[in-house]
């Protein structure tokens, strides 16, 4: 299905300005369809002087009028009539008949959307009467609200621009819990659902013909934060969004400021209980900050490891156990720095790339032993899941380390480059040196680590390695292997 802003641009010649216009009142409308009962189509006239309609949305308070999406359809003629009103008389333009859709009527009011003081397009407001009966107090209010913003609309008033509705999950909506306020903030009238959520927040009896603000700032309590944006909300003043949060409740509200002829007389403003939604979330954060500690901890018990593993070298007067001391300091130390990387991220993933540099620039310095040794990395690695960045750093820094120890032997200046290429999930990673080679007859499978690099890569990480001799001479080593995302696998499995 074609965009918005694709569609006006096939059919009409709008500006920029216009066509955010159009996207804030579609991006907010759901307030006024769920207020209203009514299904909302937003009509642009086009360059061949027809009808197309770019947008549409459905209450969920009530019966839609279209099943089917009407979004890239001509106006029928019915209706032109009233659409052509209403955007030549930058007026509002209601049937006085019903109109019939198969079984049930429509009662239809066609709305211009004014921005800069021109009708840019129209919008239909139509309900559908097949469930028609005699509204409660509920509806009657609701409807109320909807007709101010629908005059808002038509004035040019409504959507507010820049008006921030903030990052955090729990929005309001319509059936949460709905306050009238007067211009002076005073409530006119709160849905049952709105009295709830005052009730639990502590708030005793009505609200009705009370200051809203003066009933929430008796309830808050002095130790606990406030939002600076808290009275201009409360009160009607600004179309933002803040949180109430005291005893254990915490109530997420949404101001909108109805005005007619930018002069304030009234909000509406919606409320939901989102105690349980916040109390997850603070538990999700704890967790992650156990996790990022663990991990934290982990390292420095890594770094104790190695550092006693040094100690211990030193004292060795054996060159072999002495070296196989310094392997196994080497090995600990690149763990160490994979878990340092989890422990600075919320992510069970790590930008690998980062973390090969610094392993890799490490080994090659600790077995260079005084020769000068260039490590390149080409090509990137990308976001690795924790679950196989340990083994997959383990087995670069044993290649690496092979290549300087044994590759490049008794050369004074080498290269070990590293070529990474990431498709996907799949990863094709190449350790080459341009050192002495494979010699007839080795094996390279021999020696400790390559025995270890061949069961991680085959056993922990599921691919596979081979050694071969470099192209202009040296070696080469190949691993292609697919690093998938944990919670994938288990989606998988």
């Amino acid at each position: 299905m074609s965009t918005l802003s694709d569609l006006v641009q096939r059919h009409a010649d709008l500006g920029a300005a216009d066509i955010e216009w159009l996207h804030l009142l579609v991006g907010d409308w759901q307030l006024i369809s769920d207020l209203a009962f009514a299904d909302l189509v937003l009509w642009l006239p086009t360059r061949d002087e027809s009808w197309v309609a770019v947008a549409q949305a459905r209450p969920s308070t009530g019966a839609t009028v279209h099943y089917d999406d009407v979004v890239g359809s001509t106006a029928p003629e019915g209706q032109r009539p009233q659409l052509e009103r209403a955007l030549t008389d930058v007026a509002i333009q209601r049937s006085r008949e019903p109109r019939w859709f198969g079984t049930y009527a429509v009662r239809e009011e066609a709305v211009p959307v004014v921005h800069d003081g021109r009708a840019i397009a129209v919008v239909a407001r139509q309900t559908n009467l097949g469930g028609a009966r005699t509204p409660s107090r509920l509806e009657l209010n609701y409807v109320e609200s909807a007709d101010d913003l629908v005059a808002m609309i038509a004035r040019g008033e409504f959507p507010a621009p820049n008006a921030p509705t903030g990052p955090r999950r729990g929005a309001p909506r319509v059936g949460d819990g709905l306050i009238r306020l007067n211009s002076e903030g005073e409530v006119l009238y709160a849905s049952p659902n709105a009295l709830s959520c005052f009730h639990r927040f502590g708030v005793l009896g009505s609200l009705v013909g009370r200051s809203l603000a003066e009933v929430t700032t008796d309830l808050l309590e002095e130790s606990s934060p406030m939002d600076e944006s808290l009275p201009l909300v409360v009160m009607g003043r600004a179309p933002w969004r803040t949180e109430l949060e005291a005893r254990g409740v915490c109530l997420s509200l949404r101001a909108v400021p109805l005005t007619e002829q930018s002069q304030r007389i009234g909000a509406v403003l919606l409320c939901r209980d989102v105690s349980e939604l916040r109390r997850r979330e603070r538990e999700l954060i704890t967790k992650d900050a156990t996790i990022r500690e663990i991990h934290h901890r982990v390292k420095n018990n890594l770094q104790t490891v190695a550092a006693l593993l040094r100690l211990q070298s030193r004292r060795m007067t054996s060159p072999e156990a002495r070296a196989a001391l310094d392997e196994a300091m080497r090995r600990v130390t690149t763990i160490a720095l994979v878990h340092e990387t989890l422990s600075q991220t919320l992510d069970e993933t790590v930008d690998f790339d980062a973390l090969v540099d610094r392993s890799l620039r490490l080994a090659a310095d600790v077995a260079s032993a005084g020769a000068s040794v260039r490590t390149l990395r080409t090509g990137t690695f990308g976001m690795v899941p924790a679950e196989g960045a340990t083994a997959l750093a383990l087995v670069l820094t044993e290649l690496v380390t092979n290549a300087v120890e044994h590759g490049l032997a008794g050369i004074e200046r080498g290269t070990v480059e590293i070529v990474a290429e990431r498709v996907g999930s799949h990863l094709r990673a190449v350790v080459s040196d341009d050192g002495v080679g494979l010699s007839e007859g080795r094996v390279p499978m021999s020696g400790l680590g390559t025995q270890i690099v061949s069961t991680l890569v085959r056993n922990e990480l599921g691919g596979t390695i081979t050694w071969g001799p470099r192209e202009g001479g040296g070696t080469e080593v190949v691993i292609d292997l697919d690093l998938r995302d944990p919670r994938q696998q288990a989606v998988l499995s």
